[in-house]
């Protein structure tokens, strides 16, 4: 173990060397979000501070899962109504009745001819018809779950976007349970915003206004079959629209504020396929009103003057600058499959941050002047080599926090902090061994060989039953856990590093250029 050749001792050195300059841009500038203060030769990149150090807003979402499952409902009334229309058959009382779509037929020997139809609209439904010719359909168990999970995943995806679209860094989205999603955003300072834009469905859809529909019909709510009352989003009113959808928020690539006789509007732009739809319908209801309905409400109500190629248009309201500029991010976000309701809110001011960063920064100084103190005491000149392998240790940490752009939080701090007293427990256990075979008569270069020989195995050992149970609290553990668990890991491994490689070379070098008769140990 003695022999340290000339290629080991360059990766070691450069290994250090690495760590030092990946670490310096926190000290120059802080742990921050950008390193602009930070000299062009050195590393850009900085430790990004979580919620509990640098403030900003958490929120607790619901994900209104229900609401996916009754509009699938009621889009599969409207897709039969027209199926066995289509097909002639008569049947009675088609409807939502208790998360299930029913009907009964008129006659039941048109039950065939009904089941043919329905097939190929079903999609993830179960059919079932009872003996009186009633025909339920209904969502299965394991549809359920399926749908429950695409649902999550998809609002997830959904919040990310709209998240990383506020410009903000590194915030933790994840799931919670069967249906809530923790939303943490660190710097944030317009928590109000981020609530608004989280809370926004963002369906967007267009509608062709129904004409045969009369006032008297609108005041009295009694509409013909395939029509629906819709709000007007500045209260004005409800106007009558048809069921089906023109074109969906689904079709949209593109969206962008802009300003349309000095007001602000949006611009949209859709794909091929919408564009071609959109085109079509406007081509042939020339003098129609076409409604723009943004979660559930009518933007505005434009009269079709001409048809619209390109597929591309504006929606006008009484929008300030930055409602047009939200509504356009949300838009290009994406539509959420399902609302959201916010089930708890917490905002951490930065001032909190800071008393949790000045304890950290107390807690590990007085941690590092005890280690470094104790060392030197108990192995003079070899616990100052521990001692220095130790700050290499700490800078190493560092360096890689900054390179894979990690989030320090408080747990964070304390696997820190743990991993200044675990850092020397290798070179413990090397001394106490040099320390042994010396005492039992053997030379200088024969007791640091044997030293570092019998304790590497007892190191790897103690180290790696570590390392898995941080591997495992990373796995099943959640944020505040995951990095507790990541700065222990990576302490461990960058300990190990200091320990049999660094303070090795610092060593062996002593032994080779002192040849000491004896060791002070």
């Amino acid at each position: 173990m003695v022999n340290y050749n000339i290629w080991t001792a360059f990766v070691t050195v450069l290994i250090c060397v690495l760590g030092l300059l990946f670490a310096v841009p926190n000290f120059l500038i802080g742990t921050s979000d950008t390193a602009s203060g930070v000299p062009g030769f050195l590393p850009q990149k900085t430790v990004n501070l979580g919620l509990d150090l640098r403030g900003g807003s958490s929120l607790l979402l619901r994900v209104e899962v229900d609401a996916v499952f009754a509009e699938s409902l009621q889009a599969m009334v409207s897709a039969s109504r027209r199926g066995l229309r289509s097909k002639q058959i008569s049947y009675t009382g088609l409807g939502v009745e208790e998360n299930t779509v029913v009907f009964t037929l008129r006659d039941p020997s048109q039950e065939a001819a009904a089941r043919d139809e329905l097939s190929a609209l079903l999609g993830d439904l179960t059919l079932n018809v009872e003996p009186n010719g009633r025909f339920v359909m209904s969502f299965g168990e394991e549809a359920r779950i399926a749908r429950q999970d695409l649902v999550m995943d998809q609002s997830i995806e959904i919040v990310r976007r709209r998240v990383d679209e506020m410009g903000t860094t590194e915030p933790l989205i994840q799931r919670q349970g069967e249906d809530r999603i923790l939303v943490q955003v660190p710097g944030l300072d317009d928590p109000e915003r981020l609530k608004d834009i989280l809370g926004k469905t963002a369906k967007l859809n267009f509608h062709l206004v129904d004409a045969r529909v009369t006032p008297q019909q609108i005041q009295s709510a009694q509409v013909p079959p395939g029509v629906m009352l819709v709000p007007m989003e500045d209260g004005s009113g409800m106007l009558p629209v048809s069921r089906d959808v023109i074109v969906g928020g689904d079709h949209l690539v593109d969206s962008q504020p802009s300003f349309q006789d000095n007001r602000p509007v949006v611009s949209f732009r859709f794909d091929a396929a919408g564009g071609r739809i959109f085109g079509e319908t406007t081509t042939n209801n020339v003098g129609e009103l076409l409604a723009i309905v943004l979660d559930n409400k009518i933007v505005s109500a434009p009269r079709i003057n001409g048809p619209i190629p390109g597929g591309s248009g504006i929606i006008t309201g009484s929008f300030t600058t930055q409602e047009a500029a939200d509504l356009s991010l949300v838009l290009r976000a994406g539509a959420l499959p399902a609302p959201l309701s916010i089930l708890e809110e917490r905002t951490v001011g930065p001032g909190l941050g800071a008393d949790s960063i000045a304890a950290g920064k107390i807690a590990s100084m007085v941690g590092l002047v005890l280690v470094i103190i104790f060392m030197v005491v108990t192995y003079g000149m070899f616990g100052v080599m521990a001692d220095i392998a130790l700050l290499i240790n700490m800078l190493i940490i560092l360096a890689v926090l900054s390179v894979l752009q990690a989030t320090l939080t408080l747990p964070g701090i304390a696997g820190i902090v743990l991993t200044i007293g675990m850092a020397v427990d290798a070179n413990v256990l090397i001394f106490e061994r040099i320390r042994e075979e010396a005492r039992n008569g053997r030379t200088p270069i024969n007791a640091v060989d044997s030293g570092y020989r019998r304790a590497l195995t007892t190191i790897i050992d103690s180290n790696l039953t570590t390392l898995i149970a941080a591997i495992l609290l990373f796995q099943f553990g959640s944020g505040p856990i995951k990095g507790f668990a990541v700065t222990l890991s990576i302490g461990i491994a960058s300990s190990m590093f200091t320990a049999i490689m660094v303070t090795r070379l610092m060593v062996v070098g002593w032994l080779w250029q002192r040849k000491p008769k004896s060791i002070p140990i």
